[in-house]
């Protein structure tokens, strides 16, 4: 007789994490066969000679692990690119890890900071791995909620919700998905209000290139006591329009980044080699990253140009590629189901903005993604305009 083994009692982690809203919508735009500005990824292809680049080191034979922080032709770029930014001075060597992504330097610096009954302030619309992330390591998400059109952040509140077990406060600037950029007053306030805490924060930084009417992007790293507590992380899949290469990196104090790397070696170890040796080749020339804002406000512009007339009312995008707009002016259903219905019956997927929040908010708000090319974007008015 064969005996009967009993099933281990298994509990999830994360009991009430679902497939992420870009996959949900992602699927239903395939299924229905629909304009897709739900995902935030490029639709026009990589650049010619940058895919040359990695093609030549792939048969140079640079096919091996790099090391662990990463190659370090490629961290002395973004140092340079850093202190033509910033004016910031940042150690290639001590400074900077090249990760698999801007998601796998999130998690990382989560999991390198966050204990059992840690709290985090997250800043709410929120970019949907911060939660979970900080949940998988038995930290509380403390959210403070903000709400079109200006989404603005009451300090005041950020002071209010700091107690003595607030280890981390996540900052997305500019932000995925209201597409609102910080102020150097903003900066200035939290620098104040950390002054007076233990808590470190994470800065994520991905869409620091994409800030558009002459906005300079205020970064961590550019204000002295939030450099000293932040780990910033920047992904090369916004900048060169490489989602599906997954690379990113992550800037932290040497002492900090000495913590995220016992992490990281056995995470990920390291990332692709070849890709890291193209893109230092690539970023020697600056105009390869310099002329983003104008890329993107250009194309911002045109979907805006082109709403205009239709029944959609259009949030203030001040970075990012992503673009809000109200359709309270056509229907009473919430962002889901009219998200859903526009991807059936309209042939266009977009994101539910409530999907960036763990409460319901009273809002009519949809995501659309304008890093498209221009017959897609076009494609797109012409569908929105029979709304």
């Amino acid at each position: 007789m064969t005996k009967a083994f009993q099933s281990p009692d298994f509990k999830s982690k994360l009991p009430i994490t679902a497939v992420s809203i870009f996959s949900q919508m992602s699927a239903l735009a395939e299924k229905h066969q629909a304009l897709n500005l739900s995902q935030g990824f490029p639709n026009y292809p990589a650049s010619a000679e940058l895919i040359a680049l990695v093609d030549k080191y792939m048969r140079k034979g640079y096919n091996q692990y790099a090391p662990m922080a990463g190659m370090l032709a490629l961290r002395e770029q973004i140092a340079k690119k850093v202190a033509k930014l910033y004016d910031v001075s940042i150690h290639p060597e001590t400074e900077i890890t090249i990760t698999a992504g801007g998601t796998q330097a999130l998690f990382t610096t989560i999991a390198t900071l966050i204990r059992p009954g840690d709290e985090v302030i997250v800043f709410e619309p929120a970019y949907d791995a911060y939660r979970p992330s900080v949940e998988v390591f038995g930290g509380n998400v403390v959210p403070i909620q903000l709400t079109a059109p200006t989404f603005a952040i009451n300090w005041d509140d950020v002071r209010a919700a700091l107690t003595p077990r607030t280890k981390l406060l996540i900052l997305n600037n500019p932000n995925n998905p209201s597409a609102k950029a910080l102020s150097v007053q903003d900066m200035e306030a939290l620098q104040s209000i950390l002054a007076e805490s233990n808590a470190f924060v994470l800065s994520d930084e991905v869409y620091e290139h994409l800030v558009f009417d002459g906005l300079a992007h205020q970064s961590a790293l550019a204000y002295p006591l939030l450099k000293s507590r932040s780990f910033v992380v920047a992904s090369f899949g916004k900048l060169l329009h490489t989602t599906g290469w997954k690379m990113g990196y992550v800037i932290a104090p040497a002492e900090l980044m000495k913590e995220f790397q016992k992490v990281h070696q056995f995470n990920v170890f390291s990332v692709n080699t070849p890709i890291q040796l193209a893109i230092a080749d690539y970023l020697k020339n600056e105009e390869h990253y310099l002329y983003l804002p104008q890329f993107f406000q250009e194309k911002r512009d045109y979907l805006l140009d082109g709403l205009r007339g239709s029944r959609l009312q259009t949030l203030t995008s001040e970075g990012t590629y992503f673009l809000l707009v109200d359709y309270s002016r056509i229907s009473d259903l919430n962002e889901l189901a009219f998200a859903e219905q526009l991807t059936r019956e309209n042939k266009l997927a977009s994101i539910p903005v409530s999907a960036f929040y763990s409460k319901p908010v009273e809002q009519q708000l949809l995501r659309l993604c304008f890093a498209k090319d221009q017959d897609t974007l076009s494609r797109a008015i012409d569908l929105l305009h029979t709304l």
